[in-house]
């Protein structure tokens, strides 16, 4: 039998882990002397620690490993604790791909000085206008291309007239920032008269004044944009007189390339009294 010193060089374990390993019976030593408490391993035990590493390295956890151990001679149960990880994985990676392209978008918004680029904020008014609207509760922001489909859809055969230029934008209801069941209208301004479909509906929107900023890229940005818009307007003597809302210059029916998108972020805001 190998002392657990021995033991730990040859599986290449540390003797703390070894510990732990039989305190949650992980890895039990082959043989612990009663006098002394020393754990003594068997050869063939190096087998499992090498599992066990494998295991490890593959990024399950010691509670995961410790049940699969004990089905370790069935294949199809190996085969489905490893096809659960390889989603798992998967997952884990697409999430890591987006952390990056924030970190690589931000060094490159950054200045010589370190700190974060600005946006240019003005003061502009969106004129009166004609719009196909369609306003609905949706899961999450992100699901407003939803709202997109179904006016294209439902309009399909009407041969709509778009304005010059033609604004497309969103409306957000909502008085914060919501993580789900988020109140959402798009607007695309049109020439002529239309009758209004199920859920499509054309109406007159008055005119607006408010302080926006344009940036261009994906949308992860405009966190930073209405941080640019609020400072311009505490700075400028402005307050908010309304729900926010997106002019999309560049979206989606125009480019499938998410850098080449041009958004101006938008607040209604009156002078402060």
């Amino acid at each position: 039998m190998l002392k657990i010193g021995d033991f730990s060089k040859l599986s290449r374990i540390s003797i703390r882990m070894l510990r732990h390993y039989d305190e949650t019976g992980l890895l039990k030593p082959g043989k612990v002397d009663a006098f002394t408490g020393y754990r003594y391993y068997e050869e063939s035990q190096l087998l499992d620690a090498e599992r066990i590493q494998v295991l490890k390295n593959m990024g399950f956890g010691l509670s995961v490993i410790r049940e699969i151990m004990g089905k370790y001679a069935d294949a199809e149960e190996l085969k489905h604790f490893l096809e659960i990880k390889r989603q798992e994985t998967a997952e884990q990676e697409q999430i890591l791909r987006q952390r990056k392209h924030l970190i690589d978008s931000t060094i490159k918004w950054m200045r010589k000085d370190g700190s974060i680029m600005g946006y240019d904020v003005s003061l502009k008014t969106l004129p009166k206008r004609y719009v196909a609207s369609v306003r609905q509760v949706i899961p999450a922001y992100e699901e407003e291309g939803r709202l997109w489909h179904i006016m294209r859809d439902e309009t399909a055969d009407m041969e709509l007239r778009f304005d010059s230029p033609c604004y497309d934008m969103a409306v957000f209801y909502d008085g914060d920032y919501k993580e789900s069941d988020v109140d959402v209208e798009v607007q695309r301004t049109v020439i002529g008269t239309y009758r209004d479909t199920e859920h499509v509906k054309f109406k007159t929107m008055p005119s607006v004044q408010y302080a926006g900023a344009v940036f261009q890229g994906r949308y992860e940005k405009i966190t930073r944009v209405n941080e640019a818009v609020a400072r311009w307007c505490a700075d400028n003597g402005y307050e908010f007189n309304g729900v926010g809302f997106n002019i999309y210059h560049v979206g989606p029916k125009d480019t499938e390339n998410p850098e080449e998108f041009v958004t101006e972020v938008c607040y209604p805001v009156k002078k402060k009294q």
